[in-house]
């Protein structure tokens, strides 16, 4: 039988057991609309408030300040353009990190053809924004920032507390995409003062699909979907009651079990590591070397290509990431990367290998066995490796 291991969580999660055991009623039992006024309905809601409230105490929120959302893509692209479109007559400047996800970025860059003036913030070679440079670039004509709170490829974590400090300071309005971060570290909106944030639930061991922003109270936002009254009125659409269900199991067991979580995969991460580094040479690790989730490993490997390494990892089903799993099939480099200034040769030839919570040490020691393997073989026949044998 083919040995199977899943070294990409950071794109997405199985579903945990106890979260597919609550889903399923919603399927064929309490199938209601969540809007309708029938007791089929009526009994969806609750179960629907239910999940408000799960979610909104795992970051410690109100539950009327949880909007549900078909993921984090559309709840960042809401999040950005519902704030700046609100708020437009107080300015025309929005500022934002060049490492953000790309349903940030591509928005951003959307908002800038329509004429809004937009601030790429630069990262250091850990991925870190610096605040000297935010504080730099914030204006009375800025409207609203959006840093993410840690990122998705490298796992380097953000000073968000710093930064929404100064931004609040100014009163700008803050922004910040906590889908990679969510469960992996510890998240009070209340602490953070910030005025939206997005999470997402199949990073979460939750199903797909599902989603929410977390907007702060008084906080105004242009809607994005227009037509029924659901969400509070602001985000038109049936809901998707099972996924939301799941959601919320999923965030309450989340934050039930983070800390063992989080010390399971930082320890797999780091003996992973530890293995790699005496198994294979010419390797450079990625971000920041604490300051990280624990459960990502970026890795950079000399003189070989990263698709190449992924492939045939995937022969031997080991599945793992060259990136963001958005931008899978796209043969553009890696714009985290190119931000944290990791030279042009080596970006191409960058693994992403992420760890769930049921990985365990005899998989990973798999997982070196084969790359040593597999990296011996593409090294031997790479021009680059014969080049510089020559050269030497």
């Amino acid at each position: 039988m083919e040995r199977k291991v899943f070294l990409d969580s950071a794109s997405t999660t199985y579903v945990n057991a106890e979260v597919l055991q609550e889903m399923l009623p919603v399927f064929d039992t309490v199938y209601g609309n969540a809007n309708s006024l029938h007791n089929f309905g009526r009994a969806a809601n609750e179960l629907l408030d239910k999940a408000r409230d799960r979610v909104a105490k795992a970051i410690n929120a109100k539950a009327s300040e949880i909007y549900f959302t078909s993921g984090g893509t559309e709840a960042n692209n809401w999040a950005i353009k519902g704030l700046v479109y609100a708020n437009n007559l107080k300015g025309n400047h929005i500022i934002t990190s060049q490492i953000e996800h790309d349903s940030v970025l591509e928005t951003f860059k959307e908002l800038e053809h329509e004429g809004f003036r937009v601030t790429y913030l630069p990262v250091d070679k850990n991925g870190i924004v610096n605040l000297a440079n935010l504080m730099h670039v914030l204006s009375s004509n800025t409207i609203l920032v959006s840093i993410m709170t840690a990122n998705n490829e490298v796992g380097t974590i953000q000073h968000i507390n710093a930064i929404s400090k100064t931004v609040k300071e100014k009163g700008i309005l803050f922004h910040t995409d906590a889908v990679q971060a969510f469960s992996n570290l510890k998240i009070d909106v209340k602490e953070l003062n910030v005025d939206a944030m997005t999470l997402s639930s199949h990073k979460i061991y939750g199903p797909k699909g599902i989603g929410a922003l977390y907007v702060k109270r008084g906080v105004k936002i242009k809607n994005l979907l227009i037509g029924g009254s659901q969400e509070f009125s602001k985000r038109a659409g049936t809901v998707n009651v099972p996924a939301a269900v799941g959601f919320g199991k999923a965030a309450e067991l989340a934050i039930r079990d983070m800390k063992a979580t989080n010390d399971k995969t930082k320890n797999l991460r780091d003996y992973f590591i530890r293995e790699l580094k005496n198994h294979i040479t010419g390797i450079h690790i990625n971000g920041h070397p604490i300051q990280r989730l624990p459960h990502i490993a970026n890795v950079s490997f000399d003189y070989i290509d990263g698709e190449s390494i992924m492939l045939m990892l995937d022969l031997d089903g080991i599945a793992v990431s060259t990136g963001a799993a958005c931008s899978s099939g796209d043969t553009k480099e890696s714009h985290v990367l190119r931000a944290m200034g990791v030279p042009t040769e080596l970006i191409k030839n960058t693994i992403r290998f992420s760890f769930t919570k049921r990985t365990t040490k005899e998989e990973i020691n798999y997982v070196i066995e084969k790359l040593e393997v597999i990296v011996k073989k593409l090294r031997d026949i790479s021009p680059l490796t014969k080049r510089i044998k020559k050269e030497r």
